[in-house]
């Protein structure tokens, strides 16, 4: 069966287009025309991957991710504005995948929805090849499942991890000791999707270290080399 898409935004004419386009891409599309449709749709059917507008009237994006992310880890792509770098920080902060800016370009909206699903899917990837970890890796107090993409604390609970944050745990997890920098770890994270510029790996660490970290602001688990990159020990 093909993949299901959510799609929320309010602006009809954007969600239709982009729905008609999903759609012939071969996704099965469910639209929602505000947050409260679009969580109220969350309660049936999960979908795969959700297109979340961050402005919209009465609750918007940024809100509808935070609960979200309270009860699911599904990928989610924002929608922002050229202009809105504050949106899209917060956005990665409150735990979004990708997003896209708009006037959307619907190839670059097919390239970064594939993307996402391939990340997503990591668990019914094929038997790791000669060289790949797997099984588990202690990230300080905690434990990285690597076959079933899960983050488990101390308590043995499993703790809600994105699928990039699942992508780069497991690139730290296969360079330990290597000082990686930005390039590096977007490159063997599968997220080159990314501006060189971006510094969406520094909000994705910082969020991935409030797990991890016995005390975030002064990490071990995950070090900053300044003027490198970061390196797990």
């Amino acid at each position: 069966m093909s993949e299901r898409i959510l799609i929320c935004d309010d602006e009809e004419s954007l969600r239709r287009m982009l729905a008609d386009h999903l759609d012939e891409c071969g996704y099965r599309v469910v639209q929602a025309a505000d947050a409260d449709e679009m969580l109220e749709l969350l309660q049936g059917e999960a979908p795969d991957l959700i297109l979340l507008d961050i402005r919209m009237p009465g609750k918007d994006g940024l809100m509808a991710l935070r609960e979200i992310r309270a009860q699911s880890t599904v990928p989610v792509m924002m929608l922002t504005a050229a202009s809105d770098v504050v949106d899209k920080v917060l956005g990665l902060e409150f735990g979004a995948d990708d997003y896209l800016v708009k006037p959307v370009d619907l190839r670059e909206l097919h390239a970064r929805v594939k993307s996402l699903m391939r990340r997503s899917h990591v668990h019914e990837e094929s038997p790791p090849q000669d060289g790949h970890l797997s099984g588990t890796v202690p990230f300080g107090s905690c434990r990285l499942d690597l076959d079933g993409a899960r983050l488990y604390g101390e308590d043995g609970q499993e703790i809600a991890i994105t699928t990039m944050e699942f992508s780069l745990l497991r690139v730290f997890a296969q360079n330990r000791g290597r000082i990686l920098n930005r390039d590096q770890l977007l490159d063997q994270a599968h997220d080159r999707a990314w501006e060189p510029y971006d510094r969406s790996i520094d909000l994705r660490i910082s969020r991935i270290r409030r797990k991890v970290e016995p005390d975030p602001s002064k990490p071990e688990v995950i070090r900053t080399v300044r003027g490198l990159g970061y390196v797990f020990r």
